[in-house]
């Protein structure tokens, strides 16, 4: 597709078409975000409502072949400040 259609020239642009959009944040610590976008900034800290946190969390202890077992853990919160060090990827809207 072409860049001067869509108003993607450099990497934040993606971000700026996401505001007000639902997103999926990827962050350390085996840690996944989906949430709307309200703000961000070049060090990637970003502001979001209406969040979902999914954790995974390893239990090396809770199998027999060594592969350990993933439990998983969700939240919601209402509004949610990450600090940019965390974010690994940040993946907006399916656009149709």
């Amino acid at each position: 597709m072409d860049s001067s259609v869509t108003g993607i020239q450099e990497p934040f642009d993606l971000i700026r078409l996401s505001l007000s959009e639902r997103v999926f944040v990827k962050l350390r610590g085996d840690r996944e975000l989906t949430g709307i976008l309200h703000a961000y900034d070049g060090h990637m800290n970003l502001i979001m409502s209406d969040v979902e946190e999914t954790i995974m969390i390893v239990d090396p202890d809770g199998a027999t072949n060594g592969q350990g077992v993933v439990n998983v853990a969700k939240r919601k919160m209402e509004m949610l400040f990450v600090r940019g060090d965390s974010v690994i990827l940040v993946s907006p809207p399916a656009r149709t």
